[in-house]
């Protein structure tokens, strides 16, 4: 999942730097709501017989409610309404695009046992309800992140108490180390938009020049767009495995736990939040800044 999601943040970088800590912001959000519901909750998986499960890395979490489906629902919809009127395209492909991709994510849960419907359907509205709740605040809070003089602390502070919070809910499971990735990568995304908007890196065009229209699509522009996704991979890959390299044997060495066994250290709070929290905060940092910085260094932004 942590890998799907570094390309996912990175693909979105290449659409537009300046929307996609917003997109950041709301899958933040949904992600962490969805994850400590569970914790509450307590649904245990469907049952298996009668259900084949396909898929049973995930087994110890929760199932009420699906935060895959909560994820395939926020992050369509809100790629729309983030876009659309700001670029010129036809509202349908919006529309088509969103019962797509939402559909397709929520089956493939049921497909491979992870999930039953019900589970499917309350992240699916429980997504509704926090999107009518919060999604007007979205451009205050990245307009908070962007400008704000203490931003940065703020920002890491919240995130990392919210990982706290988290993680004293249940005991472990896969899930917490994905909210502290979650969260870890939504500090990094927020504090890279706030250097970046600092630096004059991104514009925000006038209110007069939207809707924009797109380029005309070339080979020069496909060229370009190809290899800023290689260089961007391969920097953030490089970045992720270096701190993951550092911060599990720190964190082990600080809090007096044994690093023999990697897989049984970091099922406690104390490895497992700081290395996903700092790795992935790193990632999400090198995603707004650093591989930013290089496109506009090497002339391919």
């Amino acid at each position: 999942m942590s890998l799907f999601y570094t390309c996912h943040l990175l693909c979105t970088l290449e659409v537009v730097l300046s929307l996609s800590p917003l997109l950041v912001v709301i899958w933040v959000l949904v992600m962490y709501l969805g994850q400590c519901t569970k914790d509450i909750i307590r649904w245990p998986r469907p049952a298996s017989p009668p259900v084949v499960k396909l898929e049973v890395f995930y087994n110890s979490e929760y199932s009420m409610p699906s935060t895959h489906a909560m994820s395939g629902t926020a992050i369509p919809i809100s790629m729309v309404l983030l876009t659309y009127g700001r670029w010129q395209y036809p509202l349908i492909y919006g529309l088509i695009l969103i019962p797509c991709w939402c559909s397709l994510v929520c089956l493939s849960r049921i497909y491979m046992g992870m999930h039953s419907i019900l589970d499917i359907i309350a992240g699916f509205l429980y997504t509704i309800l926090i999107l009518a709740v919060f999604y007007p605040f979205v451009d205050l809070i990245d307009n908070f992140n962007q400008t704000h003089k203490y931003a940065p602390l703020i920002i890491i502070g919240l995130h990392l108490a919210l990982g706290i919070f988290s993680f004293t809910l249940d005991t472990w499971s896969t899930s917490r180390g994905d909210t502290a990735e979650i969260l870890g990568s939504g500090a990094g995304i927020a504090c890279g938009s706030h250097v970046t908007y600092k630096m004059g890196l991104v514009l925000d065009p006038s209110l007069d020049t939207l809707p924009l229209s797109g380029p005309p699509v070339t080979m020069t522009l496909f060229g370009k767009a190809i290899l800023r996704i290689l260089i961007g991979m391969v920097f953030v890959l490089v970045v992720r495995n270096i701190m993951k390299k550092i911060t599990i044997p720190l964190a082990c060495k600080i809090s007096n736990i044994p690093c023999d066994d990697i897989r049984k250290a970091r099922q406690h709070m104390e490895v497992e939040l700081p290395y996903r929290y700092i790795t992935y905060g790193m990632v999400g940092f090198s995603i707004t800044f650093f591989v930013p910085y290089i496109f506009f260094f090497i002339g391919i932004s």
